[in-house]
């Protein structure tokens, strides 16, 4: 986001305050940071603020807060090819009974990095990240399936990754 963009929107003291449904309200300048982190999230604080207006501190102070109220995470993404991760796959998970206790157990497993509660025919979509297909196959019939809950399961097997970005911006 170009500096002039930013100084047309205002800047709101009161970034901090929490919106009606419990989310930070968050302000121009700090959607602005948050843009610029997407772009690339090893940007220096110096170079943020020049874009945004504002300090190197008051960007560093800015982007903590984002952290703590877990707006956004600083991560490094990888191709799970290349670091030893054989095989991924999108897993949709039909329940009975009370959804969130199957979205939690689920959620507890470090090999699903995605969960999300969903309306359609699936009551879950979970993205699990394994190291070959024993190890799915693991995941989904011994751990996924024993969950208290868990109907069925209809996995999607990729085959290869075309698209993985997390530059949709802010609103």
């Amino acid at each position: 986001m170009h500096s002039d963009v930013v100084a047309s929107r205002s800047a709101d003291p009161s970034d901090s305050r929490e919106s009606r449904h419990g989310t930070p309200h968050l302000d121009a300048v700090s959607l602005a940071i948050i843009e610029q982190l997407q772009e690339d999230g090893r940007r220096p604080y110096a170079a943020i603020g020049k874009a945004v207006g504002l300090s190197e501190a008051a960007v560093r102070q800015r982007v903590q807060k984002l952290l703590d109220q877990g707006v956004m995470q600083i991560v490094a993404v990888t191709d799970p090819l290349t670091v030893g991760f054989r095989r991924q796959a999108m897993v949709g998970i039909r329940a009975e009974g009370d959804v969130e206790s199957v979205a939690d157990a689920v959620t507890a497993m470090s090999e699903c990095e995605y969960v999300v509660m969903t309306a359609g025919s699936f009551d879950l979509m979970v993205e699990i990240v394994c190291e070959d297909d024993d190890h799915l196959l693991e995941v989904i019939n011994k751990r996924i399936r024993a969950i208290p809950g868990v109907r069925s399961t209809e996995s999607f097997v990729y085959l290869k990754l075309k698209k993985q970005t997390y530059m949709w911006g802010t609103r």
